[in-house]
C-alpha cells in the first residue's frame, strides 16, 4: 500500500506545526485533491471532511507545539514528526512519498525513513503535494488542522492573522500583546527572529521613556 505525508505550519511565528500521513488506495481519494495552497478554503475543508469520513482511508496527524519548536531544531523536528506520522499508518512493505522539507530531497527522505520504526520505504521530492494524490491528501489534512488550530487561538486571543511573520496582522497582534503584558502569548515561537525584533523595539521605546510600566 502507498502513503503520503506533508506538513503545514512550518514557518509561522504563532501556533503549532502539523504533519499528516494518509494511507489509502488512490481510488479511494475524492476528486479534486491538490496541493492545499492551490485550493479555496471551502474546497479544502470539504475534501478534508471526506478524507476523515472514509473508512478506506487511514490518517495520522502529529502536532508539534511552539514549546517543542523553541526547544529543538526545526529540521530535526520536521523529520521526527514526519516519521511519527508514518508510524501511525504504515505497514511492513508499504511505500511512502513525502513533500521534501529540505533543499536536498533525497537526504530528507532518507532521514525520515531512518527515523521510522515501521518497515516501510520512504522517498521525498519537492512539489510532491501537487504531483502525488496521497501527498496532496496529506497536505489538505495538515492545512485543515492548522486552520482549525488558528481559529481556536483566535477564540482565545482575538484576531491573530495567519500566524506568519510576513503577515501585518500577526505582527501587530504580537506587538500589542507584548506591550500590554511584557511577554508573548503562550502559542508563540519565542525563538523566532520576529519576536527578537519586537522585543528589541519595545526595549528601545522603554529607553526613550515611552514604554509601558510593567512593574
Amino acid at each position: 500500500m502507498q502513503f503520503g505525508v506533508d506538513e503545514a505550519g512550518k514557518g509561522p511565528v504563532v501556533g503549532s506545526m502539523f504533519v499528516a500521513a494518509v494511507r489509502a488506495p488512490e481510488s479511494a481519494l475524492p476528486d479534486g485533491i491538490d496541493d492545499s495552497k492551490r485550493l479555496t478554503d471551502a474546497n479544502r475543508e470539504a475534501l478534508a471532511d471526506r478524507l476523515r469520513g472514509d473508512d478506506r482511508i487511514e490518517t495520522e496527524l502529529v502536532e508539534v507545539p511552539p514549546e517543542r519548536i523553541d526547544a529543538g531544531n526545526m529540521n530535526d523536528l520536521t523529520v521526527a514528526a514526519h516519521a511519527e506520522a508514518i508510524d501511525g499508518v504504515a505497514r511492513k512493505g508499504d511505500h511512502g512519498h513525502c513533500d521534501a522539507a529540505d533543499v536536498d530531497a533525497e537526504r530528507f527522505g532518507n532521514r525520515v525513513e531512518n527515523r521510522t520504526e515501521t518497515d516501510a520505504t520512504t522517498e521525498a521530492t519537492h512539489g510532491a503535494d501537487a504531483a502525488d494524490a496521497l501527498v496532496g491528501a496529506a497536505s489538505v489534512l495538515a492545512k485543515s488542522e492548522r486552520e482549525r488550530h488558528v481559529e481556536t487561538l483566535e477564540g482565545r486571543f482575538g484576531e491573530i492573522g495567519s500566524g506568519y511573520p510576513s503577515d501585518p496582522t500577526t505582527r501587530t497582534f504580537l506587538r500589542r500583546y507584548f506591550d500590554e503584558h511584557g511577554r508573548f502569548p503562550p502559542p508563540t515561537r519565542t525563538s523566532w527572529a520576529t519576536c527578537a525584533s519586537i522585543r528589541a523595539g519595545a526595549e528601545q521605546t522603554d529607553i526613550g521613556g515611552f514604554g509601558t510600566d510593567r512593574r
